[in-house]
């Protein structure tokens, strides 16, 4: 199994951060046919080949994801879909230098 971390700081407020997860949580379960649940504010998706979780926190989004065989091989452009979606919903990843 492979697994997917990103962890993207952002500038919005709390309730903005939270509007944002709720439209990734749409588009997962409309695009991609998860299966979404919220508890707190960590959403936990699902679906034959993939689970995983998203925190929304007051200064940052993490994101856990793994993936089974199938998708695995995959990963790389996963994860490039990932934070193209995240600088849409989030806002642009910090420049780290």
């Amino acid at each position: 199994m492979s697994s997917i971390q990103l962890i993207r700081n952002h500038s919005l407020d709390i309730e903005q951060a939270r509007a944002a997860a709720r439209r990734v949580a749409e588009d997962l379960e409309r695009g991609y046919g998860m299966a979404c649940e919220w508890d707190g504010d960590v959403l936990r998706f699902s679906r034959i080949g993939v689970e995983g979780e998203m925190a929304v926190l007051a200064d940052r989004i993490e994101m856990h994801a793994r993936l089974g065989v199938l998708l695995a091989a995959f990963s790389p452009r996963i994860e490039a879909q990932l934070q193209r979606n995240f600088d849409s919903y989030f806002g642009p990843a910090a420049d780290p230098s």
